[in-house]
């Protein structure tokens, strides 16, 4: 499986020749700013919670491309309220057979608000089971318990981590959720974007490298086979 990195939170896939993107916050970050989202392809855009840092494109990437986006009721409403058509709601502890495999929705720690301020449901993560390979996004969150679940539910080829403390785990925290998950091989992301979450990334590796655990800070733009 591939996976294309845009900055912060946001990256694609594609599994079984549909586009997936996830959070696309691109156009007003200052490290993305060599991506054009208007060339963004997407069959389906997965939302972890109504942050403006994660939800920013959301409207005219949704609008353009026709996509199906995944998300929590209260953010789909209000995407749903903003003109788009195509939406899939799910919640904590659900999963659904889609056309490219089976995604389950789980706990994420954090808060949630959509970008007019009104309610944002529960932030989400989801555990993706496919014939290309299993994954876990975990979207902005604290180290917590429930990841030890995730175990259950899928063997996973790799994991989608935030890594830059303030807002969400830290390297440290990190560490642990990947044991907690049972996964070796993390992408990295939430990191740099803003002043609270910049992080060193050679000590970063090196802190993933003694726990016997490979960290993957792919560059934005690009493409790295997972």
């Amino acid at each position: 499986m591939e996976l294309t990195f845009y900055g912060h939170s946001c990256f694609a896939v594609e599994i079984k020749g549909k586009k997936i993107v996830f959070d696309p916050f691109v156009t007003y970050n200052e490290l993305a700013k060599s991506i054009d989202v208007n060339t963004l392809e997407a069959d389906y855009i997965f939302m972890s919670h109504g942050h403006e840092d994660h939800i920013a494109d959301l409207v005219p990437l949704a609008k353009r491309t026709q996509a199906t986006v995944v998300a929590v009721p209260e953010v789909l409403g209000w995407a749903k309220k903003q003109g788009v058509e195509k939406g899939h709601p799910m919640n904590t502890g659900g999963k659904w057979n889609f056309d490219f495999g089976t995604v389950k929705c789980v706990v994420a720690t954090h808060s949630s608000s959509n970008p007019d301020g009104s309610y944002g449901g529960n932030p989400v993560g989801y555990v993706f089971t496919t014939e290309e390979g299993n994954f876990y996004f975990s979207g902005d969150t604290g180290l917590t318990m429930d990841m030890q679940l995730i175990p259950r539910w899928a063997k996973l080829d790799f994991a989608v981590l935030p890594l830059g403390d303030n807002f969400t785990m830290g390297a440290e925290d990190a560490i642990i959720a990947a044991e907690f998950i049972d996964c070796k091989r993390i992408v990295g992301i939430h990191y740099d974007t803003f002043g609270y979450i910049k992080i060193d990334q050679e000590k970063t590796k090196q802190q993933f490298a003694q726990a016997g655990l490979e960290l993957l800070l792919p560059a934005i733009g690009t493409t790295i086979d997972l």
